[in-house]
C-alpha cells in the first residue's frame, strides 16, 4: 500500500447507529417507509418492496431517522451459501431525501467529527470484495444465519487514502455507477411505455371501444386503426373483441419447461452455456450469469420470456443470448416470433400465477400442463406484428441500455481494485481512455 494511504479501524472514522425493532403489528399499508435488510445491497439501494410505519415514529423514534449520504450496512444475511445478494455486511449508501426509518439488523455508518472521509468513497471501499470477505470472516453464527454486532463491525479495519485520493476515486467510479443508473431509469421508462400500449391495446381494447364510441383511435395511423374491429362480443373470458379467440396458452405460444443437468456440469468458469435455474439469476429485464453448464439439456434462445415455474412463479425475465434453462425456469415465445408481444402478454398473466404461488403445499409452482391451459385471449396476427412495429424498438433500446451498463460494471469492477489499492491513482493515471 503506498505511503499515503492510512490502516485504521472502522470505529476511528465511524459512528454506528443500530436501527429499530419495530413489531410487526406496526407495519402498516402506507406512511413512513421502512428500510429493512432487503433492501440495502452492495452498494446500491433497493426501494421496490417497502414496508411502512405510522408517521408518529418519525417524532418517537428521531434517532433512527436516515439521513441522505449514510452508509447502510446490513447486519445478519448469510456467508457464502446462497446469493450474494444475501450475504451479511452489505454496504450501500442512502441518497434519498425523504424520510425513511431504519429497521433492526441495519446499521448506520456516518463519519465521526473531524473525520476526512468521503461517504461514497467508502460506499465503493466497503461494499468491494475485499471488505465483503472481511466481514463474512468475522461474522458470528447463529441458527445457521451470520451477524454482524457493532463492536465487530467498528473493530474491522481499514485502509485509505487521504481525501482529495478518496474523493477523485469517488468521482472516477461515481461517473460510471450515475451512468449505469441514468440507463436503469431509462430502460424502466421504456418497459412502462411498451406495457402501457400492450395494455391499451391487448386488456383494455381501447381502439375498438374508440371505434364503438365513434371516435378514432387514439395515437393510430389509418392502417393500424383498420386492424381493429368495431364492436366486443361476449366470451368465456368476458367481452373480446369481435373475431378475437378466448383460448390458452398453449395454442398461440411454443413453451419450453427448464430441465436440470447433473450437478457436476456446473461450472463458474464459462464452460458452456450461462445456465439460469430461477428467480435468483434474474435482473431487471435480462438475467445475471452466475453460473455456467457444459452439457446442457433444455435451451432458450434470444428474446424468449424466461419465466420463473418454481417459487416465486411467474417472474419474468428475458433471455439475451443462448442459454440453459434449470426446472425452474420455462421459456416462452410466440408462435410468430414476437418477442415483444410474448414478453408483455406473459407479464400480463402475473395474477394467474400468483394463484400457483398461493397453492403450493410448501413452495409454489407451475407445471406444463397447467402452464398451457392458463386463459389467453388471442388477436389476429396483424394486430399482433402492428404492436411488435411498436414495442420491438423500445425493447431493442432497452437491450442496448442493458448491454451498455453491462461494459460500464465490467469497466468499473475492474477499476475498483485497482484505485482501492492504490495501484492506480485517480488524479494522475489515465483512466477510462484519458487523464483523470
Amino acid at each position: 500500500m503506498p505511503g499515503e494511504w492510512k490502516t485504521s479501524r472502522i470505529g476511528d472514522c465511524f459512528d454506528l447507529v443500530n436501527g429499530y425493532a419495530f413489531k410487526s403489528d406496526e407495519f402498516i399499508e402506507s406512511g413512513i417507509p421502512v428500510i429493512k435488510i432487503k433492501n440495502v445491497k452492495a452498494n446500491r439501494m433497493l426501494f421496490d418492496d417497502l414496508s411502512y410505519v405510522a408517521h408518529e415514529f418519525l417524532k418517537t423514534r428521531a434517532d433512527k431517522v436516515v439521513q441522505k449520504g449514510d452508509l447502510l450496512i446490513t447486519m445478519s444475511g448469510n456467508r457464502f451459501d446462497g446469493s450474494p445478494d444475501t450475504w451479511v455486511g452489505k454496504v450501500a449508501q442512502f441518497n434519498e431525501s425523504r424520510p425513511f426509518l431504519l429497521n433492526q439488523r441495519v446499521g448506520i455508518l456516518r463519519p465521526k467529527k473531524g473525520a476526512e472521509v468521503d461517504r461514497r468513497f467508502f460506499s465503493f471501499s466497503l461494499s468491494s470484495h475485499f471488505y465483503q470477505t472481511e466481514f463474512i470472516s468475522i461474522a458470528t453464527s447463529s441458527g445457521g444465519q451470520a451477524n454482524l454486532s457493532p463492536s465487530q463491525i467498528l473493530g474491522a479495519p481499514i485502509e485509505y487514502p487521504l481525501l482529495p485520493e478518496q474523493i477523485a476515486i469517488a468521482s472516477v467510479l461515481g461517473a460510471l455507477d450515475d451512468k449505469i443508473e441514468l440507463n436503469r431509469r431509462m430502460n424502466a421508462t421504456l418497459e412502462a411505455m411498451a406495457r402501457a400500449l400492450f395494455q391499451s391495446w391487448f386488456v383494455d381494447f381501447d381502439p375498438v371501444r374508440a371505434k364503438l364510441d365513434g371516435r378514432p383511435p387514439a395515437a393510430l395511423d389509418q392502417a393500424t386503426a383498420a386492424f381493429f374491429p368495431e364492436h366486443l362480443e361476449d366470451s368465456p373470458l368476458g367481452h373480446i373483441p369481435k373475431g378475437w379467440k378466448a383460448g390458452t396458452v398453449i395454442e398461440g405460444f411454443n413453451l419450453t419447461m427448464g430441465q436440470s443437468p447433473p450437478g457436476d456440469t456446473y461450472n463458474e468458469e464459462g464452460n458452456g452455456l450461462p445456465f439460469y435455474q430461477g428467480r435468483t439469476d434474474f435482473g431487471f429485464r435480462f438475467p445475471t450469469r452466475r453460473i455456467y453448464c457444459s452439457a446442457p439439456t433444455r435451451y432458450a434462445k434470444p428474446g424468449d420470456t424466461l419465466v420463473s415455474v418454481r417459487a416465486p412463479v411467474g417472474d419474468i425475465n428475458m433471455a439475451i443470448e443462448e442459454c440453459s434453462i434449470g426446472r425452474g425456469v420455462a421459456a416462452v415465445r410466440h408462435k410468430s416470433g414476437a418477442t415483444s408481444f410474448t414478453y408483455h402478454s406473459i407479464a400480463n398473466l402475473y395474477p394467474d400465477f400468483a394463484r400457483f404461488e398461493a397453492e403450493g403445499t410448501v413452495f409454489g409452482s407451475i407445471n406444463k400442463d397447467s402452464f398451457e391451459k392458463l386463459p389467453f385471449v388471442i388477436p389476429p396476427t396483424e394486430i399482433i406484428a402492428a404492436y411488435e412495429r411498436q414495442a420491438g424498438p423500445l425493447d431493442e433500446q432497452i437491450r442496448a441500455l442493458e448491454n451498455q451498463s453491462r461494459t460500464l460494471a465490467t469497466l468499473r469492477d475492474t477499476l475498483l481494485p485497482k484505485l482501492l489499492s492504490g495501484e492506480l491513482h485517480a488524479g494522475t493515471e489515465k483512466i477510462m481512455g484519458g487523464s483523470a
